[in-house]
């Protein structure tokens, strides 16, 4: 086995002993029911009132993050319409096993914001190179001057001439809002950079409240029905500021000119509660479905974090729940099951089963609680698939796989993407017209969908 795909153990152990899948399959389960997680929320509401503290919401703003840039647009609207106090603090960006694609990340928010901004009425240029370190020096330097009000205002109009890389503007809000030194502006990145560390994070454009951390504009949804569930919302029954976007099919139906690409892995919380609605996606919009499954990241080499994987944790089930998904009955397949689960996905690919085939696993592993470290929870697995068991014992273990999931792990870098679930729709030359990371983003793939086949309906 190549280096890239040894085990590297600690929190990104891809071969755990009996004992260490059975603790981490039982903690992950209990944590974040939905009753758990609610119970978090009412003891820290508790402690909040014995305080006497208001609802207090840290943002942690990160300048050259394209979601930092889409959150700071919000800020304002955001202390109008709840009684909160929002502190504001700059940080870095992710480090060390937090960030295992330095290079595509950054690339990837800058991609992503630019085509997710306008959905959420807000603004995001076209970027395709990275902001030069003297415009964001002095981004920084400006917004480490400010207090927390003064920042809330003026965050999204810094981010606005960072982004248009002008630096005449830039001088201009730094002589109207002041700006500090480059060892003032160190100090405060050190700050807010060791408060995020302290509360168990490492990203930006992330927002802290009561002990629960929400993900920049595609996780404000679920912070603001907090904050009206606790009566510090001051105009209850409006609409939220930013809500999530339903997954719509629409109306136009393909022909299966247009195709869309899925890359799935076996053990990841985001692709156990997606697959089956992409996979209905395509279904109900006529594109052709391509399923194309890679590793585990972290049988693949790329390292991760036990603050990483707990928050991964945590908000997927938050995401199940909203989605109305069955998700939490958790049997980790990390290694060896997810091995044997892909030395049978080359004959479930021959049977037409594929597709069914990773739902059944998934499903066994995040939902059902069944134990695919066993044959007879593999066994479940194929039978649940509509495939023959005699037929499939006698295949476990047999080679060949690695070479089609090491050609899928290639084509998802080489759009860009690296973890999963990711989706890639190409038109009917086979060009990609969106390729994005997320389960976040399936709606907007939706949208994308129909827009296709709008253009291509003009033009004939």
């Amino acid at each position: 086995m190549s280096q890239q795909f040894s085990n590297q153990g600690g929190a990104a152990n891809s071969d755990p002993n009996a004992l260490v899948r059975w603790l981490t399959s039982t903690m992950m389960t209990r944590l974040f029911t939905p009753e758990k997680m609610e119970a978090r929320r009412d003891r820290a509401e508790a402690r909040r009132k014995k305080s006497g503290e208001p609802h207090r919401v840290k943002y942690f703003h990160q300048v050259d993050d394209g979601y930092s840039h889409l959150a700071a647009q919000v800020l304002p609207a955001l202390v109008e319409r709840y009684d909160i106090e929002l502190e504001c603090y700059l940080v870095r960006g992710p480090a060390g096993a937090n960030l295992p694609e330095p290079d595509l990340l950054l690339r990837l928010s800058r991609y992503d914001a630019y085509h997710v901004a306008p959905e959420y009425g807000l603004e995001f240029p076209k970027h395709e190179q990275p902001l030069t370190d003297g415009l964001r020096a002095k981004a920084s330097a400006i917004l480490a001057a400010q207090n927390p009000k003064a920042f809330i205002e003026c965050a999204a109009v810094v981010g606005r001439a960072l982004w248009a890389a002008d630096a005449e503007k830039l001088e201009q809000l730094a002589a109207e809002y002041g700006s500090v030194s480059e060892s003032e502006t160190e100090q405060a990145l050190d700050r807010g950079t060791a408060l995020r560390t302290e509360l168990k994070h490492y990203s930006g454009a992330m927002f802290h409240y009561g002990d629960e951390w929400y993900w920049g504009v595609d996780r404000l949804y679920h912070l603001e029905k907090r904050l009206a569930a606790l009566g510090a919302d001051r105009t209850p029954g409006e609409p939220l500021l930013i809500d999530r976007p339903s997954l719509n099919a629409g109306s136009l139906k393909d022909n299966g000119s247009l195709t869309l690409e899925v890359y799935p892995s076996l053990r990841s919380p985001y692709t156990a509660i997606s697959f089956d609605r992409a996979v209905q996606l395509a279904r109900d919009t006529g594109v052709s479905l391509s399923v194309r499954p890679v590793l585990p990241m972290v049988m693949r080499g790329v390292p991760a974090t036990r603050e990483k994987g707990m928050y991964i944790f945590m908000d997927a089930a938050r995401e199940a729940q909203a989605a109305g998904v069955p998700y939490g009955k958790f049997k980790d397949p990390i290694g060896e099951p997810v091995r044997k689960a892909y030395s049978l996905y080359p004959w479930a690919v021959e049977q037409g089963r594929d597709v069914e085939f990773i739902s059944s696993f998934l499903g066994a592993a995040f939902a059902n609680g069944i134990n695919t470290n066993r044959l007879s929870g593999l066994k479940t697995v194929v039978e649940n698939a509509g495939l023959d068991w005699a037929v499939a014992k006698g295949l476990i273990g047999r080679g060949g796989w690695e070479e089609r999931l090491e050609e899928n792990r290639l084509a998802m870098y080489e759009a860009g993407l690296w973890g999963v679930p990711s989706f890639r729709l190409l038109n009917a030359q086979g060009e990609s017209v969106l390729a994005l990371w997320g389960q976040d983003r399936l709606w907007l793939f939706a949208r994308a969908i129909q827009r296709e086949l709008e253009k291509n309906k003009t033009d004939y």
